[in-house]
């Protein structure tokens, strides 16, 4: 069984390509260990590759720097010989399933929605002293 599963931040906007046969798209994403490094946080920083429909929605909606997914895929390792003739090896991570989890950094619209913004702009939100239990 092949699966991999991570949360983790894009390290820069998604590269979406448009093929003949569909779309492409290419990013990084930093995932967070859970142990330190002399005292910092270290992380892995893995290759993504998404294709199809999935490539032009996350990329749309949720492939900018900074923004936090959860990637369920599998891992596909390939190689190559460079210019120099040497091989070199790639492990990527090919996504078969994007969720948006949250955003880095808050939008114009979030700033000024404060704490009431929701992803959907047809829902209101709800006071939880309204709730009765």
């Amino acid at each position: 069984m092949n699966k991999i599963n991570v949360i983790g931040r894009w390290t820069k906007d998604l590269d979406l390509t448009m093929l003949a046969n569909g779309a492409v798209a290419k990013g990084t994403i930093a995932v967070n260990r859970n142990f330190k490094k002399e005292g910092k946080p270290d992380a892995d920083f893995f290759p993504v590759v998404i294709w199809g429909k999935i490539a032009e929605n996350t990329s749309t909606y949720c492939g900018v720097k900074g923004n936090q997914v959860a990637i369920n895929g599998r891992l596909e390792t390939s190689n190559y010989e460079n210019k120099e003739g040497i091989k070199v090896y790639k492990t990527e991570i090919i996504a078969e399933e994007v969720e948006f989890l949250d955003s880095k950094k808050p939008t114009d619209e979030q700033k000024s929605r404060g704490s009431e913004y929701t992803s959907n702009p047809d829902i209101e939100p709800v006071d939880d002293g309204d709730i009765p239990f």
